[in-house]
């Protein structure tokens, strides 16, 4: 995902953001590179709730320049990015409802160009599939990475349990695989992440 952004940096020289997985209204992946003032801004004004160029992503899939957005603006989100230096851009949405995913660039001295579009709508999908989340966990392997969690050792957790020490191990050991994690704790940042603990 990292040369992913790299590249977003490249097309969108006054910054990005990226919304990756949007479920229950909350990205499981949110990273942002707009102008620090203008994300302090936005955040304090609670903006996402009102933002017109969000409410397109979320209801329809495409790529389309700010310009293009066929929503009101009543609060002016445009008119203040624009403010802040953001004054063309572009929103792209992937994905199934369910699992949503969004980027936005913009710019201070033009459109983006057809090309460029073409370009952000690849980099959004490649972004939904790397940050695809794994299949859930089961029960057990829950249970494994919460003691964990909380501290236990091998030999306490599987007391607690009640399963011997080797089969504690392999609930750990299928976790990691099923979370793509080199070690435990990789695994529990994961789960931690991906809001199955």
């Amino acid at each position: 995902m990292t040369e992913l952004y790299e590249e977003l940096n490249q097309l969108a020289p006054e910054g990005y953001a990226v919304g990756l997985h949007i479920r229950f209204a909350t990205p499981l992946v949110y990273y942002s590179r707009y102008p620090a003032k203008w994300v302090a801004y936005y955040n304090a004004n609670s903006y996402y709730l009102r933002d017109p160029l969000v409410f397109w992503g979320i209801g329809t899939t495409g790529t389309r320049r700010w310009s293009e957005i066929p929503l009101p603006d009543p609060f002016g989100l445009l008119k203040k990015a624009a403010g802040h230096g953001m004054k063309f851009g572009a929103v792209s949405s992937y994905g199934p409802i369910t699992s949503r995913s969004m980027t936005g660039i913009c710019r201070a001295d033009r459109e983006f160009t057809d090309a460029e579009m073409a370009v952000l709508s690849d980099i959004t999908a490649r972004l939904h599939i790397a940050a695809k989340p794994p299949s859930e966990l089961t029960r057990a392997q829950i249970e494994a990475l919460e003691c964990i969690a909380n501290g236990d050792r091998h030999t306490a957790a599987a007391a607690k349990l009640g399963i011997s020490e080797s089969a504690f191990k392999a609930r750990l050991t299928s976790a990691r695989i099923r979370l793509e994690a080199r070690t435990t704790s990789e695994a529990l940042r994961k789960a931690r992440e991906y809001r199955m603990l």
